[in-house]
């Protein structure tokens, strides 16, 4: 599993004009899920995202966790994430998941997220087309993959 997570001002994410997920000051995190991913990557990645301190303490040092801050969880599927444009310029897809996989462990990936998260925890949808808002703070962007855990 891979996710890019930002940590955000705000973010949503809208389907057919409509929200389906919504957070103020949080982690935006960005999803993908290769084929052969499994309980152990999505448990690493969990506890990663929720104790990453990437927000900032009063002496202004990134010290603090999401948790810390009282923050929510924006999770929003990405495919795009397992992109490999070795070859041509056409970014191939074949590392990411097919839905079949895929679906199952979002779901799970998600249901353990709320679990161990006491914050609130918005998704956007999985395949659907969304249009993704956000006020990135800092700018701050943290890359994670749990295949390649020094990344």
């Amino acid at each position: 599993m891979r996710v890019v997570i930002q940590r955000v001002a705000f973010s949503k994410v809208e389907i057919e004009g409509k929200i389906s997920g919504e957070i103020e000051k949080g982690l935006l995190v960005l999803l993908g899920i290769a084929h052969e991913d499994e309980e152990a990557d999505m448990d690493w990645l969990i506890k990663k995202i929720i104790q990453l301190r990437i927000f900032t303490d009063d002496q202004g040092k990134m010290n603090l966790s999401v948790q810390d801050v009282g923050g929510g969880i924006l999770v929003v599927s990405q495919f795009t994430l397992y992109a490999s444009a070795k070859k041509g310029n056409r970014p191939s897809y074949i590392r990411s998941a097919h839905p079949d996989i895929a679906i199952p462990l979002y779901e799970q990936f998600l249901a353990k997220l709320k679990a161990a998260f006491s914050g609130p925890v918005q998704t956007g949808e999985f395949g659907a087309n969304m249009q993704v808002s956000l006020l990135n703070d800092g700018p701050v962007t943290i890359v994670l993959d749990s295949k390649n855990q020094e990344f």
